[in-house]
């Protein structure tokens, strides 16, 4: 195959085919050694744009052998020079910008501006990579007479990370960045729906200068993943994805005794009160769930509306009315995705829910995909599936409560612990909610909180298992292992009890 196999030259949403999607083991492209394949659907079209392989132990096996092959030579790279190959990696995305959004965009779904926004907090990432030469350094300090005390971070060795089909090119880089200029070697399996980002980021590292068998790229199912949190050889697995999937993957590789970092789903409440800004409000809540189809872990899920805000509720579905299908807004995933949205409209409408804004019949001109339109629906109880699971499509649930107090207590009780907004003019209600969210990504007049670099992503409860955040520094504590060195090279004249 050729260097740039998965090079993408697609400058619309023209349906293009792809090359057969394999991995990429040691430096070479290789078919899965069980030789099955499964179709890559676009979902814009419905129909496949490629395949890709379907890898077993066997594969794992050969990708592990790569990397631990490769991890002497790179963990002995002194630290500024495999900072070097990221800083030409990140110029590499810059120069083909075009080109990852355009392929993220046919691979997932996502409109252009979409996925190109993706793309570039994906080079926000590799910049935070970047820096990290910079944090690092220095951790000493003399602690007694001719004592001194030092740490360093020590990288992990081989790793792995399993990452969802809403962000191809940017999910993968918030791992890879910091795993690899720690020093250790990876193997990525990127969702089987979504392979081609992950196989250009790779050719891009091998044209940035990363040696053979650093990185890895794995494709395949639940096997794949499997493999990965179950290799001895393995040392940290960090996984993005739903909440039940998550779980399971967190106590396989931890009862192996694995490193384990595991992000699952969300179920985002977006608190409004009567003081706040109208236009501000409503703009916010209707990106936020419309955004990427509601495929997204930081989307608005349940609009939780304090008091008289029925202007602001008016004017959310005025502006939701206003997306345009196959311009503003993309397809879901699969099929399958859209009728597990499309049965959470109905079982709530038959649960005496009252839907102002219906997506369930759109379609789009010349586009054969899974087409869903925004659909807000009111009057939504506690004992409407809608208002608790995660949904994953862009749906708005709004429940009506008397009191402040009330739409916390309602957020507290979820679950899941990813991301809680509240809309308001008053600081002081502001801080009083944020303070008393249970949730790990707060915002005030943002419906989307993400936080940007360095700062760190991640959420509580069971939107989150193992410990720390998986980008910003914590992420490269993740993937290494601190080192305390206590030194002394000579009698002192004077002692205390450290001598």
């Amino acid at each position: 195959m050729s260097e740039n196999t998965y090079a993408f030259s697609a400058r619309s949403y023209d349906f293009q085919s792809c090359a057969k999607a394999k991995n990429w083991i040691g430096g070479e492209w290789r078919d899965a050694q069980s030789g099955t394949t499964m179709p890559v659907l676009n979902p814009r079209y419905g129909k496949p744009m490629g395949d890709v392989v379907v890898s077993d132990a066997k594969d794992i096996e050969a990708a592990v052998a790569a990397a631990k092959a490769a991890l002497p030579g790179w963990k002995t790279t002194p630290f500024k020079e495999r900072t070097q190959v990221l800083f030409r990696l990140k110029h590499l995305m810059e120069e083909n910008l075009e080109e990852l959004s355009w392929l993220a965009s046919h691979e997932n779904g996502k409109t252009y501006g979409e996925a190109k926004a993706s793309v570039l907090k994906g080079i926000e990432c590799l910049e935070m990579g970047t820096s990290l030469q910079n944090m690092v350094a220095g951790g000493q300090m003399e602690v007694s007479r001719g004592v001194h005390c030092q740490v360093t971070y020590e990288p992990v060795g081989i790793c792995a990370g399993v990452t969802p089909f809403n962000f191809p090119v940017m999910v993968p880089l918030w791992m890879l960045p910091q795993a690899l200029v720690a020093g250790n070697t990876f193997i990525l399996k990127p969702s089987e729906q979504v392979p081609y980002g992950s196989l250009r980021l790779a050719e891009l590292a091998k044209e940035a200068g990363l040696p053979a068998g650093v990185l890895n790229v794995i494709n395949g199912t639940k096997a794949a993943v499997e493999g990965l949190a179950d290799h001895p050889e393995i040392g940290a697995v960090a996984f993005v994805g739903s909440t039940k999937v998550a779980k399971i993957v967190y106590q396989r590789g931890a009862a192996v005794g694995k490193r384990m970092l595991c992000l699952g789903g969300a179920k985002n409440h977006l608190v409004v009160v009567p003081d706040a800004n109208i236009d501000l409000t409503a703009s916010n809540i209707a990106a936020s769930f419309t955004g990427c189809a509601g495929q997204r872990c930081m989307a608005a899920a349940v609009m939780l509306a304090v008091g008289d805000t029925q202007k602001i509720i008016d004017r959310v579905v005025d502006m939701v009315g206003k997306v345009r299908l196959g311009v503003d807004m993309g397809p879901v995933i699969t099929k399958e995705a859209h009728a597990r949205i499309t049965g959470f409209i109905d079982q709530a409408e038959k649960m005496g829910a009252k839907i102002l804004v219906d997506g369930r019949n759109a379609k789009v001109a010349g586009a054969d995909g899974h087409w869903i339109g925004p659909t807000v629906i009111d009057q939504v109880t506690e004992d409407m599936p809608v208002a608790c699971d995660e949904v994953f499509g862009p749906v708005l649930a709004i429940r009506r409560v008397a009191t402040l107090d009330e739409a916390i207590a309602i957020e507290n009780r979820c679950p899941y612990g990813n991301a809680a907004s509240i809309y308001t003019s008053s600081g002081h209600v502001a801080r009083y909610a944020i303070e008393r969210f249970e949730a790990g990504m707060c915002a005030i007049n943002i419906g989307v909180p993400v936080p940007r670099e360095p700062f760190s992503f991640g959420g509580w409860n069971d939107s989150k298992f193992g410990h720390g955040d998986i980008t910003g520094f914590d992420g490269y504590r993740f993937w290494t292992r601190p080192r305390k060195v206590t030194s002394k090279w000579e009698v002192q004249a004077d002692t205390n009890w450290m001598s």
